[in-house]
């Protein structure tokens, strides 16, 4: 079965997994870390994972669990990749999915980035989420989690 797992923390769309997974009847799963205070909606199909604060616990707890037919939402480009690895279908909140063809590219500019900014250079950080962002996020998930329930089927 579809499940889908949210790196909790700094993700801006949760409300709109919730809708989704509760419309198409699928597991949620927010993962977090508790280093930001989040309200678990009461919903019987959303579950809370507090996790421990050590580096990537929450990303590790994602990994370890998702399959090819699950969905990650994530701006996290390592567990974007980690997820790949394992099958699953990857969204990150401006509805950009991520695929084995555009996450090479991607883990190599974080790498740039990160770089850059230990030669004491400022890099900017991710653009603030629009309206036409959470459209085009919704509309992926929509498709992304369609797929993985037709294979599922299948």
């Amino acid at each position: 079965m579809t499940e889908i797992y949210i790196d909790g923390d700094a993700c801006p769309v949760r409300e709109e997994v919730y809708r989704v997974a509760t419309r198409l009847g699928l597991m949620v799963f927010v993962v977090s870390n508790g280093s930001r205070p989040l309200r678990p909606p009461n919903l019987p199909n959303v579950r809370m994972v507090l996790v421990g604060d050590a580096s990537d616990a929450a990303d590790d707890w994602i990994a370890e669990r998702i399959g090819a037919d699950d969905v990650c939402v994530t701006s996290d480009v390592p567990l974007a990749s980690r997820c790949l690895a394992n099958g699953a279908r990857v969204i990150a909140p401006n509805g950009r999915e991520w695929t084995q063809a555009n996450i090479g590219g991607a883990l190599a500019g974080r790498e740039l980035a990160r770089h850059l900014r230990e030669l004491g250079m400022q890099t900017r950080g991710p653009a603030a989420l629009t309206k036409a962002d959470r459209s085009r996020f919704l509309s992926t998930l929509d498709t992304a989690v369609h797929k993985a329930l037709h294979e599922t089927a299948s």
